[in-house]
């Protein structure tokens, strides 16, 4: 019974790019972020359910990669800021940039959208990375809360 207690999982890192850094897209502005993220997106469900992403970022602000975080229903989807961060940590990303879809074509953020945001924000800092944005996607465009001076 002894070996069961001292007997943890633990988590493996390996780091296998399978494309030189410099050939991986570089995101200078939140229209580049857009572009990442609507080849990582459903493009289908943007008007019928919500979806959460995230790009994570090298010190030269190059994709490391994408992450589907979340799909969920009309109003909302699950963030879960330790699945982000934990995805971050093991591919080495300095930076990150989280995005949702609105179902409802509004480009607004409400106050939880804002809260999240926030979260995110503190709980990446502590790991030295840092959130560079965090868009909001329709149908119809793109909210930026760097752009809108939110983040």
């Amino acid at each position: 019974m002894e070996d069961i207690l001292f007997n943890l999982s633990e988590i493996e890192i390996r780091y296998n790019p399978k494309i030189p850094a410099l050939q991986k897209p570089r995101i200078t502005n939140s229209n580049d972020a857009y572009h990442q993220f609507m080849q990582l997106l459903d493009t289908e469900k943007l008007n019928i359910q919500e979806e959460v992403a995230v790009l994570f970022l090298n010190r030269g602000n190059r994709v490391i990669g994408g992450y589907k975080l979340a799909t969920g229903g009309i109003t909302g989807a699950v963030v879960d800021i330790r699945i982000i961060l934990g995805v971050a940590l093991k591919c080495l990303a300095t930076g990150l940039i989280l995005c949702h879809t609105h179902p409802s074509r509004e480009l607004n953020p409400s106050v939880a959208d804002k809260e999240l945001t926030e979260r995110l924000k503190q709980a990446a800092k502590l790991m030295d990375i840092t959130l560079l944005d965090h868009l909001i996607i329709t149908a119809d465009g793109y909210l930026s809360f760097e752009d809108e001076g939110i983040l």
